[in-house]
């Protein structure tokens, strides 16, 4: 099967089911795993360009209505007869569990599909269990735009994992995926650990001097005590199995303690020979 991923998170979906071998071409965006990095770029998923994708004569195009925009995206891909599936755009860890399940559907790979839902499953699981032996969670602020701010709120797989890692999301009283707000309301809530994660920009061009210069950022519970983390955004951002990894990475930081320490060489829904142990 020829297979073409528009969106990051498609990407890694294929990934963990393993059809990277199958990918003939992905978005420019899509980073993951290293072995894709030599596949045709098609553009920016949101500007994809189509004459591309149609000359690599797919099999299954994986689309996605997972920023608004892509509609042009699906347009496209019916004008011109390219084969195509919209893979469900997930809001929680458990719908991102129900993608595994979806692709492997489409793609024909339902049996390795079952057996990594199942494993995705345990895991979260473990995870609840431990969250319930944190006598005192933690309470984070998770920044995922910087101008104007966003944060995420009640309906974000983030607020979830923030329990499963012994913590409480700052904003979790607001019914929304995002929350646009501003510094005075985060000041107000004081949280003892900070999160950046900007959307789109690679760790190492995060500028923490951004936050830090904003009034009153000096007075917070969690800059006084250095509790500012620059964490790598496409383990907490994107909503494919890997957000597992960014759940592993932040309860090690908020309670190593209690939780295993994060190893980001292992993942244990790809490495059959490793076992989760805890």
């Amino acid at each position: 099967m020829r297979l073409i991923s528009i969106c990051p998170s498609n990407t890694e979906l294929a990934a963990y089911l393993g059809l990277t071998s199958s990918l003939v071409g992905v978005d420019n965006y899509s980073d993951w795993p290293e072995d894709i990095q030599s596949l045709p770029r098609l553009g920016s998923d949101l500007d994809i360009d189509m004459d591309k994708v149609e000359a690599l004569q797919p099999d299954l195009v994986l689309a996605s209505l997972s920023v608004p925009g892509m509609e042009r995206n699906i347009e496209e891909l019916k004008k011109r007869n390219i084969p195509f599936v919209i893979v469900p755009n997930p809001k929680t860890l458990t719908e991102v569990g129900e993608s595994i399940l979806f692709v492997g559907e489409v793609t024909n790979t339902s049996d390795k599909a079952n057996q990594l839902f199942k494993k995705y499953n345990t895991i979260l699981e473990k995870y609840q269990s431990l969250s319930k032996l944190v006598q005192k969670p933690a309470t984070l602020y998770w920044e995922w735009w910087a101008k104007p701010i966003f944060t995420p709120g009640a309906t974000n797989w983030l607020t979830e994992i923030s329990k499963l890692a012994g913590g409480r999301n700052v904003f979790e009283d607001v019914a929304q995926s995002s929350v646009k707000t501003e510094w005075e309301e985060v000041l107000q809530r004081n949280p003892e650990v900070i999160c950046v994660i900007w959307v789109g920009v690679q760790i190492e061009k995060v500028n923490p001097k951004v936050i830090l210069k904003r009034p009153g950022t000096e007075n917070m519970g969690a800059i006084k005590n250095n509790q500012l983390y620059i964490l790598d955004e496409p383990l907490f951002c994107r909503p494919s199995p890997r957000l597992l990894l960014g759940l592993f990475k932040i309860a090690s930081i908020l309670h190593p303690s209690i939780y295993p320490p994060f190893n980001e060489n292992i993942d244990p829904l790809l490495d059959e020979e490793v076992e989760f142990l805890l």
